[in-house]
This record gives C-alpha cells, structure tokens and sequence, in this order.
C-alpha cells in the first residue's frame, strides 16, 4: 500500500513538474507534502532535541546521516541553524525550529522582523527541507518572566508572516514551557496554571486552538523524583511495571497513574480545561534522564536513564494514551541526541545525551517493538556485572567462585588477554559474573553472587574487552575446548586431557604447542 502510494506521488509530481508552470508546481509540491506530513504526523512519535554545547559537533551533512543510520524522523533545533536545515532537505527527517530567547524583543515588536525571519528561517527552505514547527523562545515564562509580554505578540507575528507566505497550515507556531507553570500538579484532576501567568496562558491558548498548534511542554519525570523523594517513587518515574498497591490513584476521578509523565500530561489537559480550552494536544518538547551526575545527584546512573528513555519509547509507539486521554497519545522528544560536554556545572548538565559527541552511544536502548527506531536498541540484552561499594574482599571470594565451582569462563581475564586490564578485582568479577550469567541463560537468580552483583542493560564491553553477553564482535576468535578455565582468581590449567579416538594426536600435539602446555592422552 505505502509502495503504491509512492508511486502515485512520484508519477504525478513528474507530470506537474513538466506540464504546470512553474508557481502552479510549487503549490502542486507543497500540498502533497502537506498532505502527505498530516497522515504521517497523525501517528505518535518519538524526536529528539539536538543541543549544540558539544566539542567537537558533526558537521551538519555528517549529523543528518548519522540521523539516518539511526532512523530519527524528528528533531528538535534551539535555533534555524542554516547548515542544519540545508543538509536536510529532501530528507524526510522532519524538523522543530527555534526563535532563541534573545530575539524575542526584535520579532515581538516588529511585524517586518517577524517576516524577516520567517523568509530567511522557513520559506528558503520549505519544502524541500520539512519544517513543522517554530518554537518561539523556551521557557519564557519561567526563565525570561521579563519577557513575557513579547511573547504572544512574536508568536501573533511569526503566524501572520506564515499566512502571508501561505504555509500556516503546514508549519504550526507554539512556545515551550517548563512545567512549573503549572501547580498542584497531582492529583493531575486539582492542577491548574500559575494564576500569576493567566494573562499570557488564556490567550496564549485560544491562540493555539484557533490554528491547530499543540500546547508545548517540557516536562521531567526526573526532577519530580528529585523534589519529592519519599513521596514519588523511583520505579513510577521510570516507567517500570508496578502492582496495583504501587499506582498512583487520583482521589476525584479515581483514575489509576502508573508514571509520573502520564500524570504531568493530565495535569496539562486539567489546567487547559479550567482556562476552557479542550481542543489543544499537549506536546512533550522535552523529557531525558541524565546518565551521570555529581553526589548531589544519585539517582543519574546509566542504569536508570537507560530504563528511563527506553520504557520512554516504547510508551509513546504502544500508543498508550493517559489515563485521562487514553485516545491521545503525546509524542515526545527526548532531551538530547548527544552529551553537551560544554555545559556548565551540576556534572548532570553535561550528561542527558544518548550519544556521545563522536557519535558513539552512552547507552544501548533495550527497546521492543519500536520497529527500526534509533539503531542502538539491543532489545533486552542484559548482563551482570558487580555493585559498586563491595569491599574487594568479598568480591575476590565471588570472583573464586564464579571461576571455579561456578564454571565460568575466565580466560579473557587472566594477563596479556583483553579483558585483563584493568587489573582489579572489581573490574575481573564483572566480566566473570556475566560470563556465569549468559551460561546459565540468564535466568532468574544467576545474578546474585551474595549480594554482590546486578543486572545491567548497558553494556559493559570496553575497548578491545568484549563481554560474554555481547553483541559486539572480538578483534580475534578463539575455540574455547575447555568451559573450566579459571583467571588470576584460581590457578591456570596446567593439563589438557582429550580423547585420542576422537581427535587425532597430531592436533592435539599442535592444540597444545600453540597454548605453550603438556598434554596427556587417555585410550
């Protein structure tokens, strides 16, 4: 069906390219893409958003095909960066820009600046280049409240000049807002906007119902976790599967919340409401969990932005809806493609990116059923590796164990071997936990060790180390004859002993020149 469709498009643009003039023809391109934009963008989807405070950036036409390669259809600009936006046209990544803070002033208080941009920013690009929306400011209200009589008036003049250029029912104008603009923020069914901001927010929103914009949040489980600690539990910010006892339940409408995002997007929808505004989608501009941060912060771990973004994903593409909407699903935009290294302090800041800036991932996704999106999901993969804050000599008892009764294999790590350095126990224990653990088919149990061990979905491998859960591929390839070899932890084999009516002495002889050891024969 899509192939077909494809088809249609295709023969019909050749037709019109050759048959219409040449302002027929544009508008002829410009509706299909229209068209073509609104059945797509119906569907949920997960953006990123794409910072800039990174040493070392992808040159624009280098980061669109690293956006390919990882089959991201969104993104989200701080600004209409030109590189960016020349190097993705006739892509089909679609694209959020942005009217950085400071040029609020300018756009606010002049119609021709508004229509300045909007030529030089939308319509020099449009449509070979899909843009689908203009984020004017972020946070204003919260971050620049001095600035927030301009920015209605700057919004009202970035539509006005895309209604002049004919393309404000393809590209849609909103402002992002942090969500402490709203208040009592659970149970979602008592939130209501800062009556402070009413003076902005009501006809902020009947500007949006009135043109089909979305109501653009952005909105951090996280931080919610941080401030309540005690309150909210960590395993409702994270998304992970609860028992009834564990939901959250709104006292007045007795909905059940199973994640905090859920309940902060109810609470945009409660808070619209008691402005009288029921038609406007909330769009989630912005949720991460940092990966690192510093002691202040505990609970960035890779483990849990891991679990975060990737429960994340498969939340919007199951087309879960809220309790409140369950027909509404918001598509989200995950804070951010890459580590912003230039950022400064809490070490957090610097850390919400799934990549790093030479494009290698922080963190491989573990993502079911989001069909080929972002190609570091691993699906699932687990591995076991040691807690951190064992005393090193219960992890050398461990460690004994795994590589001897345990059967573990242990030859990467013994010295000269890949995994050797760095020469540590906790760093040895790790990879003959996992080994253990993938031997044993990673059932329940096989990681536990005591105490001492924890399942992880990142992968451990580092360097030239890969580990036996991998799915990375080793620099060399070894038959391993023997599952009983043991590292530094336990003395190395010093015998092999096979039988000779199954191999031939002249290969065993060899086998074992090779590995420099005696070997013994048994008839």
């Amino acid at each position: 069906m899509a192939n077909s469709k494809l088809i249609t498009f295709v023969i019909t643009f050749v037709f019109f390219y050759f048959t219409v003039p040449s302002t027929a023809k544009s508008l002829t391109l410009v509706g299909e893409i229209k068209q073509q934009s609104q059945q797509e963008d119906r569907e949920p989807f997960v953006g990123v958003n794409i910072g800039t405070d990174v040493s070392n950036l992808l040159a624009a036409t280098d980061l669109v095909s690293f956006l390919q390669v990882q089959k991201i259809s969104h993104i989200r600009l701080y600004d209409a960066n030109p590189d960016i936006l020349k190097a993705l046209a006739k892509t089909k990544i679609r694209v959020i820009i942005s009217v950085p803070n400071n040029q609020l002033l300018a756009i606010g208080s002049s119609n021709t600046t508004a229509a300045s941009w909007i030529g030089r920013n939308v319509v020099a690009y449009y449509p070979e280049t899909l843009i689908t929306a203009i984020a004017v400011g972020d946070e204003v209200l919260t971050t620049v409240p001095s600035s927030a009589p301009l920015l209605l008036p700057a919004i009202q003049s970035l539509y006005s000049a895309l209604v002049a250029a004919n393309l404000h029912t393809q590209i849609k104008v909103s402002t992002p807002h942090a969500a402490s603009i709203i208040l009592d923020t659970f149970p979602p069914s008592q939130a209501f906007f800062n009556q402070s901001l009413t003076s902005v927010m009501a006809p902020l929103l009947q500007f949006l119902s009135r043109t089909g914009s979305p109501l653009m949040m952005n909105l951090y489980p996280y931080y919610v976790f941080m401030e309540n600690k005690g309150v909210v539990p960590l395993d409702n910010s994270l998304f992970k599967p609860l028992t009834p006892s564990k939901e959250m339940v709104d006292p007045n409408t007795l909905l059940h919340y199973t994640n905090v995002l859920d309940a902060m997007i109810d609470a945009a929808y409660v808070s619209m409401k008691n402005l009288n505004v029921t038609d406007v989608v909330v769009l989630v501009t912005e949720s991460g969990w940092p990966s690192k941060g510093d002691s202040k912060e505990p609970y960035a771990t890779i483990d849990n932005a891991d679990t975060y973004n990737s429960n994340l994903i498969k939340h919007v593409l199951d087309h879960s809806g809220t309790p409140l909407h369950p027909e509404i699903t918001s598509s989200v935009y995950i804070y951010e493609l890459f580590n912003e290294d230039l950022r400064s302090p809490p070490v957090s800041e610097a850390n919400w990116g799934l990549f790093y800036s030479n494009s290698t991932p922080v963190y491989l996704l573990h993502v079911s059923g989001s069909g080929t999106f972002l190609a570091n999901d691993t699906t699932n993969q687990t591995y076991c590796i040691t807690m951190d804050g064992v005393d090193s000599k219960t992890l050398q008892a461990a460690l004994d164990w795994a590589c001897g009764p345990g059967r573990a294999n242990c030859s990467e790590i013994q010295p000269g071997e890949d995994c050797y350095q760095p020469n540590n126990v906790k760093n040895h224990a790790s990879y003959a936990f996992d080994s253990y653990y993938q031997k044993e088919g990673r059932v329940s149990g096989s990681c536990d060790f005591k105490g001492v061990a924890m399942i992880t979905t990142t992968d451990p491998s580092h360097g030239s180390c890969v580990f036996p859960g991998s799915k990375k591929v080793s620099n060399k390839t070894r038959t391993i004859l023997n599952s009983t070899e043991v590292s530094g932890a336990a003395e190395r084999l010093k015998f092999i002993t096979f039988n000779s009516s199954q191999i031939s002495a002249t290969t065993i002889a060899a086998f074992c020149i090779l590995l420099s050891i005696p070997f013994v024969t048994t008839r």
